[in-house]
């Protein structure tokens, strides 16, 4: 019988300990982290790889060279943009970190779990910093949509085209990669349908795997955002319990210390009346 209630106050600590566990995780900020690092990872590979789709098709079908001198050309740019984004995945795996702590570290539910804690000058300087921070990135991802959505545009014309080449008889359409500023004005690398490289590069898997490539980035990127935006409102959620949870500290020490004088007071008069009855 005693074993048995022992087994059960075990299982009830076990499951208290648990429940008090679940309860110390600050949610919104793992859903906001979650939703960060699949938009990233998102954009990060899928802009990759559809970056490296956007050169094979340059030099199969419009027969565009790299430049032998380092110029400043299209493959140079995407090379660029490519290390641009191994950095951006690198960063924000890093700072979904940082964030991740911090919304242990300033939820209540970290409070009750370990008991009270000291609001310090830093801790609401680090709150009102990630708080900045984070603006700053969201309106940094705003821009990294609004330059994605770029070649989705594109492809989504040749694509179009690709699409209407068929339908439309005695009409001459014509893909020029100098209207995008992806070859100088001096080179002509223009395709028109009717040719073999036409019809060979609209029924290739490089165009169509890249144009999805293209959406899944900027689906990504959209993600992000959203959880910039999410991350904004939890971390002006902690902020507003920081700054109350001071204020609160304030008045408790406040109460401590008349406490702490009253009982005083009433102790220095005590002895005063023992000593004139002695």
């Amino acid at each position: 019988m005693e074993e048995d209630m022992d087994e059960g106050q075990t299982q009830k600590g076990c499951l208290e300990c648990c429940i008090k566990c679940l309860g110390g995780i600050p949610y919104p900020s793992l859903i906001a982290t979650i939703l960060l690092y699949a938009g990233v990872a998102l954009f990060c590979g899928c802009g990759h790889e559809a970056l490296s789709g956007t050169v094979t098709i340059l030099q199969n079908y419009f027969e565009v060279v790299r430049s032998p001198v380092d110029a400043l050309d299209v493959f140079t740019m995407i090379d660029i943009i490519k290390y641009v984004i191994y950095g951006i995945a690198s960063a924000f795996f890093v700072y979904g970190i940082l964030l991740m702590v911090e919304g242990f570290f300033t939820s209540g539910a970290i409070k009750d779990l370990y008991g009270d804690f000291k609001i310090t000058t830093c801790g609401r300087c680090v709150s009102a910093w990630f708080i900045m921070l984070t603006y700053i990135f969201m309106l940094a991802w705003l821009g990294v949509t609004a330059f994605t959505s770029l070649p989705v545009f594109i492809y989504f014309n040749i694509w179009n085209i690709c699409q209407n080449a068929t339908v439309l008889d005695g009409t001459t359409l014509c893909l020029d990669p100098r209207q995008y500023g992806l070859v100088p004005i001096n080179e002509a690398k223009t395709v028109c349908a009717g040719s073999e490289k036409f019809y060979k590069m609209c029924e290739s898997t490089e165009l169509d795997m890249t144009f999805h490539l293209f959406i899944c980035a900027l689906a990504g990127a959209g993600a992000a955002v959203i959880a910039m935006i999410h991350y904004l409102m939890v971390l002006s959620a902690n902020w507003a319990y920081v700054k109350d949870a001071c204020r609160m500290q304030k008045y408790e020490d406040i109460k401590s210390k008349e406490e702490q004088e009253l009982h005083d007071i009433h102790s220095t008069r005590s002895k005063e009346r023992l000593n004139a009855y002695t």
